[in-house]
């Protein structure tokens, strides 16, 4: 009874080496490459795309800033006005 149990404990560990190393394999075949390609270029293309709406919002912030110190008649930056005098 003892060595039923053990070789039933034995198939069953067998069958999942099988098959995570069956998985891992399928990994490094060409359709696999190509999935872990497509996934890893949608993920690229998802980043450059956060990344550029981030670019234009802080540009479209500073846009509105450099606006309203222009209708103000104020300088923005201390670097080019660091009297702090308004230009008219």
């Amino acid at each position: 009874m003892r060595r039923l149990l053990w070789l039933g404990v034995g198939l069953a560990v067998g069958a999942l080496v099988v098959r995570a190393i069956t998985k891992k394999a399928q990994t490094f075949t060409p359709q696999g490459l190509a999935a872990s390609a497509r996934s890893s270029a949608a993920g690229i293309a998802g980043s450059v795309r956060d990344f550029v709406d981030d670019v234009r919002e802080g540009m479209a912030e500073r846009e509105a800033e450099i606006h309203a110190a222009f209708t103000d008649g104020l300088t923005l930056d201390e670097d080019l006005n660091p009297e702090g005098r308004q230009h008219r």
